[in-house]
């Protein structure tokens, strides 16, 4: 009974080592752990420079080892220490920390996959648990939900935008033609899309006076074009404002469920929103 109560303790001490910011323990452990991350990425960057990777390729390699068998220790810590561990191994974080421990580990038998190490750099969306941005979490639900009211407004706008950039991609084939580098529809209607969207390559450009004409009248829709996707979005995130209820100013912290994972908990709260365990307070 008293190895039962004190495997629990420890479990739960860990727990809120691992998974939680709001404690001293806990906001080191993420702090230490982004830096790590962000050594990672940068030997993974300089793997990648020729000359420099090769010459110092045991340096890189070896601490590229060290910091995967920290990665390792974390990924299995995170897992032992939650009841419901499926809920984390298939969650975001959970596919995104096996994602960034696993490519040293191919490597073995398939060269060159080790680059894929460089995916650790989304684990530095744990910033958000240290600076507590998560009280923020109720904007960034907003802005979700406008998105998604905004999906079918959004889409009709960008079929009637494909469907100018095949007819101006069209009349510009036409216009210009095979010896000013419109060798064909597909590759005019490339070059609108690229025009339309202000980004220009400048690998093709109309040569006669119709045609630059026409290429003006389409980089100024372009700026048109911008707009219109940024005003429906606001319009929809207005919206999910006007329904928003505030009754009072809600916080949410970086307390995590140790039963089910759930996370986003109001400050001061005494169970969870979800399974209704009890929760940890360090």
């Amino acid at each position: 009974m008293e190895n039962n109560k004190n495997n629990q303790s420890w479990k739960e001490k860990l727990h809120e080592i691992i998974y939680e910011a709001d404690t001293p323990a806990g906001k080191l452990f993420d702090i230490i752990l982004l830096i790590v991350i962000v050594a990672s990425v940068i030997i993974v960057m300089l793997e990648s420079i020729k000359g420099f990777g090769e010459r110092h390729y045991n340096i890189l390699n070896w601490s590229e080892w060290v910091i995967t068998i920290l990665f390792s220790f974390e990924y299995i810590a995170r897992i032992i220490t939650v009841k419901k561990p499926f809920r984390y191994i298939f969650s975001f974080y959970g596919i995104i920390d096996f994602l960034s421990t696993v490519p040293k580990y191919i490597s073995f038998f398939f060269g060159g996959v080790h680059a894929l190490a460089a995916l650790r750099a989304l684990r530095l969306l744990r910033v958000f648990r240290i600076l507590k941005l998560a009280r923020y979490l109720g904007a960034s639900q907003n802005l979700i939900n406008a998105l998604k009211a905004s999906k079918a407004k959004i889409s009709v706008f960008l079929f009637v935008v494909i469907i100018v950039s095949i007819i101006l991609g069209t009349i510009m084939y036409l216009v210009e033609g095979e010896e000013n580098g419109f060798t064909n529809i597909p590759k005019s209607v490339y070059w609108c899309i690229v025009t339309l969207t202000t980004v220009g390559f400048g690998d093709i450009a109309p040569q006669t006076p119709l045609g630059q004409f026409i290429a003006s009248l389409v980089m100024i829709l372009g700026y048109g074009i911008i707009a219109v996707p940024t005003g429906i979005v606001s319009a929809e995130y207005t919206s999910q404002k006007n329904k928003e209820i505030t009754g009072k100013d809600v916080h949410l912290n970086t307390q995590s469920c140790s039963n089910c994972s759930a996370g986003k908990h109001m400050d001061n709260a005494e169970f969870c929103y979800n399974c209704g365990h009890k929760l940890n307070h360090g």
